[in-house]
């Protein structure tokens, strides 16, 4: 069962359920991916809420692997959309919010 005092998040897929976690390394893997020089510039960059599916892609891998999941980008990818994106978006909603404060009305 995912922690919230830990920063994770729950959230099922493919009929499994994963926690999802901002880690510290997670964080230094999507300033990596989003060229952001920065938790700031990061930060910023999620709040323009334009993101695109291969954002939400990316930032859901990184999420996956910061809560102890071992999948590569391309498994995710794999994985299928059961409910839609309403609960990968209310997720990665969730996650900003432990990770960087209050988070915008529709992060995505």
């Amino acid at each position: 069962m995912p922690n919230r005092r830990r920063g994770e998040v729950a959230l099922e897929l493919a009929g499994r359920r994963y926690a999802l976690c901002l880690t510290l390394g997670a964080l230094a893997e999507l300033e990596d991916a989003f060229g952001a020089a920065d938790l700031t510039a990061l930060a910023e960059r999620f709040a323009s809420a334009r993101l695109s599916a291969r954002d939400l892609l990316k930032i859901l891998a990184v999420a996956l692997r910061g809560g102890g999941n071992a999948l590569s980008d391309a498994e995710v990818a794999a994985l299928p959309l059961e409910g839609g994106l309403d609960g990968i978006v209310e997720a990665i909603g969730d996650l900003f919010a432990l990770a960087f404060g209050d988070a915008p009305e529709n992060p995505l």
